[in-house]
C-alpha cells in the first residue's frame, strides 16, 4: 500500500493535502479503503459547510458496513466530489487522486501540524 509523503494522516484513517493557498484537500486512506472492501455509497454534508476539527462530515457505505467521515482540521467545505455520487467505486481505485470527498477551505492552518506524516501513520497501522 502506498502513503504519500506529502500527506497528513489521522487516527481515523483520512489524509489532508495541503494545496498552498489556504485550501486543503480532504480523502480516506488506502488503508480504510482495502479495510472499507468495496464502496457502494458516499454521502458528504453541503458545501458551504463549516467544521471543527473531527467533526463528521460525511458517511461512507462499503457493502459490509457504514462508517462515518471526520474533518482532520477546521474549516469550510467549497467543494464536494461530485463525481462520487455516480462512481463511488473510485475511492477504491484512486483514494489519492480522483477519489478524494472534499475540498476545505482552513481556518486553522496550523491544526496541520497535529496530524500523523505518512511515517507516523504506517506505524500505527502496522
Amino acid at each position: 500500500m502506498s502513503y504519500p509523503s506529502e500527506l497528513k494522516y489521522t487516527k481515523e484513517h483520512e489524509w489532508i493535502r495541503d494545496n498552498g493557498d489556504g485550501t486543503a484537500t480532504v480523502g480516506i486512506t488506502e488503508f480504510a479503503q482495502s479495510e472499507l472492501g468495496d464502496i457502494v455509497f458516499v454521502e458528504l454534508n453541503d458545501a458551504g459547510d463549516t467544521y471543527s476539527k473531527d467533526d463528521v462530515f460525511g458517511t461512507i457505505e462499503a457493502v459490509k458496513t457504514v462508517s462515518d467521515l471526520f474533518m482532520p482540521v477546521s474549516g469550510e467545505v467549497i467543494e464536494n466530489n461530485e463525481e462520487l455520487a455516480d462512481s463511488p467505486e473510485t475511492v477504491n481505485d484512486d483514494p489519492y487522486g480522483k477519489g478524494w470527498l472534499v475540498k476545505i477551505k482552513m481556518s486553522d492552518a496550523s491544526e496541520l501540524s497535529e496530524l500523523m506524516d505518512a511515517e507516523s501513520y504506517q506505524e500505527i497501522i502496522a
